[in-house]
């Protein structure tokens, strides 16, 4: 069993502030996509961006544009909602909540439409639209691999947490607002820890030829890898004869498979 003191560790790593911040930004795309699309009655396209926005450079705002701050609204109170509890840990899954839908807002395209005789662009027509979620996720990955540490400033007069401040840092300098941080270091995944839900990573799958997270080097943490040899053989090149067989040829491939020590 687990005691308080180590759920509260297991769940304040890095990876939690990663895990916060991609799902509050997951509602939030999920919502916007889906007003623009049609298929809530409570929303649709952003009414903000309609009919002439500047005359001097010859467009202006047409189609649907995506409602990115009705999404955002609604993952704060969807998402936000379970943070109840006042303490250091709301105040970082709020923090990287926000910091995931900063993301999103940042990203939003404007696309634009030429119109005109001949194909000339005398106007454009132009509306937002939503970036691929891949992109913001690829985005929130590198947050945190650069994720910052942080600990809880209280009040003077209260007990409980006002405001995060770095770790480490003089005075009582802040995250940014689209910085991912987290209260402690991640447990050893290496190892196999029942006390963190660590399952190691002895036996597991690994890339020879990777330089990468998923390379034999880094994930097997040192400890070396062992090295496994498969033949598949298979039916290939099947045709059919008249009348009435079909005719396979046998193919084979060796493979090698990877796996931590």
């Amino acid at each position: 069993m687990w005691s308080a003191g180590d759920r509260h560790r297991r769940t304040c790593s890095r990876e939690a502030a990663f895990t916060y911040a991609i799902t509050a930004a997951g509602v939030a795309h999920a919502v916007t996509a889906a007003c623009s699309q049609g298929n809530l009655s409570q929303c649709g396209c952003d009414r903000e961006k309609q009919g002439y926005h500047d005359r001097e450079e010859g467009w202006k705002w047409g189609g649907c544009s995506a409602d990115v701050k009705y999404g955002v609204e609604f993952s704060r109170r969807f998402v936000d909602a379970r943070e109840i509890k006042k303490n250091a840990r709301r105040l970082m899954n709020l923090h990287n909540n926000e910091a995931g839908r900063k993301i999103l807002e940042e990203r939003m395209k404007l696309e634009c439409k030429c119109h005109g005789v001949s194909g000339s662009c005398t106007t454009k027509t132009c509306w937002i639209t939503l970036p691929k979620f891949r992109e913001i996720g690829y985005l929130l990955k590198d947050r945190y691999g650069g994720a910052l540490q942080v600990e809880p400033v209280r009040a003077s007069r209260l007990r409980q947490p006002s405001f995060l401040r770095l770790m480490e840092a003089r005075g009582y300098q802040k995250p940014t607002d689209t910085d991912l941080v987290y209260l402690e270091r991640s447990p050893n995944y290496c190892e196999e820890d029942a006390a963190t839900g660590s399952t190691g990573t002895r036996g597991r799958l690994c890339n020879g030829t990777s330089a990468h997270a998923d390379g034999c080097n880094l994930m097997c943490c040192g400890r070396g890898y062992d090295t496994h040899h498969y033949t598949r053989i298979w039916q290939c090149n099947c045709k059919f004869h008249w009348c009435c067989f079909v005719k396979c040829n046998t193919c084979s491939e060796r493979s090698e498979v990877f796996t931590c020590k």
